[in-house]
């Protein structure tokens, strides 16, 4: 069935940060919708790309180098991170995120920890 999606509507159904909710599928991706807020840990994704699309807020991705490819995002801008390339995102107040990640993507890449998400909610 095709249906239109209310991002805002789906961002006001849920509080917590850095727990990706799938908003819909894209052949073998999904589109994800999520808060969030401090730091999130260093990590990589070795098999995938992954794309943050902010829709309300600033976030910063900062990159394992010398800190000068690090990218601030603002509404309505997004990034892609190419597999491989260790990122760490950081949000100092809430933000709101869109991601397009193939279906095999876990949020914490390469580190397994309390804020690994392995069953996603569907929203």
């Amino acid at each position: 069935m095709i249906s239109k999606v209310n991002t805002a509507e789906k961002f006001a159904d849920f509080s917590d940060y850095w727990n990706p909710r799938i908003a819909g599928d894209l052949n073998d991706s999904y589109v994800k919708l999520a808060k969030l807020k401090g730091e999130f840990m260093w990590h990589t994704h070795d098999e995938e790309d992954e794309m943050f699309l902010v829709m309300k807020g600033q976030l910063l991705i900062r990159y394992r180098d010398d800190g000068e490819h690090d990218v601030q995002l603002e509404e309505g801008e997004f990034v892609i991170i190419p597999r491989g390339i260790e990122h760490q995102p950081v949000a100092p107040e809430e933000v709101q995120v869109m991601l397009f990640e193939p279906k095999s993507t876990v949020n914490t890449g390469n580190v397994v920890n309390e804020r690994t998400v392995t069953k996603m909610e569907r929203i």
